[in-house]
């Protein structure tokens, strides 16, 4: 089954950067030190580890295998998922390399195939960052949240039928406006199914313009830190990636979307779907912008979307995003267990494995949502201290009530960076001393820094005596000064890389890992462009709204080329009826209703607009071939086309960027 895909160079990243599964080139890796050792030895020793409960309730329910040992292909026969390649943990003790429960957490998660949740409830697992069920209605199934790609969708849906019978989609149910809950949606249904109202697709509101725009307007940067933070650049294997600790990675096949039929505006709003009764609580703000929790009650069955998984999530991801609500989202499982608390007996998340049992249902979401809380207020009363974002973070330690329990623990999210999004969230970036409110930028300081310390040689000496004692925090961040003044000094970057895989290596926090290891690979090996595609979809483009499309025109726009240009184009979109000016003025690109005396007049269907804004096409061809028609001044339209900057993918993270030329 053939999907649609859009060409290069538009790349638009959709929440979750979705990569390749290309093997990474090999790089120079070296053992856990002496440090690293004892660190991750000693977390053996702090945590629970006799408890198994975990180990008994993800394989509780199994029905079969993914087929094909987990390998799953697109049409042309390339692998965009395996999940064999994450077979190495399985049985084994945690080497020094790692740290024991993130170990765990991969052991937990390298556990796939088709599951029954409770009867009429099925989920398959580990076939792509998150996990896809189907829910049985009286003569279909209501799927919820169909992964990233259509292919592994698909491959899925054919594991359920396989085993349950070949009963049609009558309904999506998108949970929030994440990639990993939507892209795949091509792969389970027809859209002409959906036009005709045999499928329904549920989303909250808000769904379509966050799935297309949280990652849209400074999409290159975040997809560039998206491959450090999934471990895109990475190996799989005990001195490289162990995944994301909320899930194993992510699937590199076609991501498509399905604007929804009915959505679900306010809480305690009901659904009847196929004999069941969907009743919903919206849950805006929290892990998504747009997101929601619902209730079966038939099924005694409650999802609380991606707020309460297995994992301490992220305030703030490190591939980059707005800053999440703590007291929000710790306010909306609140409501949950006031709404449901009482009937529920059975959780069951996009991510990870089930909880059965009232009671443990109930106190599992009383540990997550008190897990937020915590965050939330004690980075505020630690802040009213006078305490600033950074000492907040390293002072901030959960209670043992919380931190003992493994559904808690920081695999995905941090203690660090949370407690950080939280200051930031209330606060900003400035922290109030006024000595830190205008810092020379990361070049310039370096310079001074190294000059200060006497020298580069006197800089390594001493860091490299710090990186014998293990004190790698220290090493790096001293380095990170020196490589910023030198970026060609392949010694100082060298230790700065050996500083770094040690923090890796003793990391509890999948993304955390992956960040420092990407990083000690680009500092050793230099920028590799290796596969990782950006979300890049038809779908998606095409459901932008046009408003959200102009504004990425302004944000392409290179102001110093605009500056001392006044130009308008009147830009006629006849296939969505749509007449709109560009006006362009003070190195600023605004929209509004069309003018009266326009530079050029532009007259193109949305679909050949975007051909020619992402550089798919020019607008001389579309005025050859007749689909654009150009009036008026056309060179200026062309010399405004010239100021669209591109952007390019592969900047440095871990060297600093060389600055553009004016």
């Amino acid at each position: 089954m053939k999907f649609p895909r859009l060409k290069p160079p538009f790349t638009l990243l959709i929440s979750v950067c979705v990569t390749a599964l290309a093997v990474p080139s090999a790089m120079a890796q070296n053992a856990a030190t002496e440090t690293t050792q004892k660190s991750n030895a000693a977390v053996q020793s702090q945590l629970p580890f006799n408890n198994k409960q975990d180990f008994k309730d993800v394989k509780k329910g199994f029905i079969a295998p993914l087929p094909d040992n987990g390998v799953i292909k697109d049409d042309k026969g390339q692998t965009v998922w395996d999940l064999s390649a994450y077979a190495f943990a399985q049985g084994k003790e945690a080497p020094d390399t790692v740290n024991p429960s993130l170990w765990r957490q991969l052991q937990l998660l390298s556990e796939g195939g088709l599951y029954e949740v409770t009867p009429r409830i099925y989920q398959v697992r580990s076939a792509d960052l998150s996990n896809i069920t189907f829910i049985e209605g009286d003569n279909g199934i209501i799927v919820m949240d169909p992964l990233i790609s259509a292919e592994t969708a698909k491959a899925s849906l054919d594991l359920y039928r396989e085993h349950r019978g070949n009963k049609p989609v009558v309904a999506v149910i998108y949970t929030h406006s994440h990639v990993d809950h939507y892209g795949g949606v091509r792969g389970i249904v027809d859209e002409a199914d959906v036009t005709s109202g045999k499928v329904k697709i549920i989303a909250p509101a808000g769904f379509l313009e966050e799935a297309v725009s949280e990652n849209v307007f400074a999409g290159n940067t975040m997809g560039r830190r998206a491959s450090y933070m999934y471990g895109n650049l990475l190996p799989k294997d005990p001195k490289g990636t162990l995944g994301t600790g909320l899930g194993l990675g992510t699937s590199p096949g076609t991501v498509t979307i399905i604007p929804p039929t009915d959505t679900v505006t306010k809480t305690g709003q009901q659904i009847k779907v196929d004999g069941l009764t969907f009743e919903f609580l919206m849950a805006p703000g929290t892990e998504a912008p747009a997101e929601m929790h619902f209730y079966i009650p038939e099924l005694k069955a409650v999802t609380a979307a991606e707020n309460a998984t297995h994992t301490l999530h992220n305030l703030y991801t490190l591939r980059g995003a707005k800053v999440r609500n703590a007291k929000a989202w710790a306010n909306y499982l609140n409501e949950s267990l006031q709404r449901w608390g009482d009937k529920a007996e059975v959780l069951f998340a996009p991510h990870h494995w089930p909880t059965w049992g009232n009671e443990h249902v109930v106190d599992h979401l009383k540990k997550q949502r008190d897990l937020y809380k915590y965050l939330n207020d004690q980075t505020l009363r630690m802040a009213n201290q006078g305490f600033n974002m950074v000492e907040t973070a390293e002072m901030m330690e959960l209670p043992p009530e919380l931190s003992q329990y493994w559904a808690n623990r920081g695999y995905y999210g941090s203690v660090s960076h949370d407690t950080r999004a939280v200051w930031n969230y209330y606060l900003g970036f400035f922290d109030g001393n006024p000595a830190r409110l205008y810092p020379l930028p990361p070049t310039e300081a370096g310079k001074k820094f190294v000059e200060y310390m006497g020298g580069a040689d006197s800089v390594l000496q001493k860091a490299q005596k710090d990186y014998d004692a293990g004190n790698y925090r220290w090493v790096a961040q001293v380095l990170d000064n020196l490589v910023s003044a030198q970026p060609e000094n392949q010694k100082a970057k060298n230790l700065l890389a050996d500083a770094l895989e040690q923090m890796g290596y003793q990391q509890e926090n999948g993304p955390w890992r992956n960040f420092f290891l990407s990083g000690a690979k680009e500092l050793r090996e230099g920028v590799k462009k290796l596969p990782v595609p950006v979300t890049a979809s038809p779908d998606t483009i095409a459901n932008m709204p046009i408003e959200m499309f102009f504004d990425f025109l302004g944000i392409r726009l290179n102001g110093p080329k605009a500056a001392g240009k006044k130009m308008a184009f009147n830009i006629s979109l006849p296939d969505i009826k749509g007449n709109y000016a560009l006006m362009l003025e003070n190195g600023v690109l605004n929209y509004g209703p069309p003018v009266d005396k326009p530079d050029a007049t532009v007259t193109i269907n949305r679909s050949s607009l975007d051909d020619v804004i992402m550089g798919t096409a020019k607008i001389d061809d579309k005025v050859k071939d007749g689909s654009a028609k150009l009036g008026g001044d056309g060179a200026k339209f062309k010399e405004f086309l010239g100021m669209l900057d591109t952007f390019e993918f592969w900047w440095n993270i871990s060297t600093p960027n060389p600055r553009p030329k004016s």
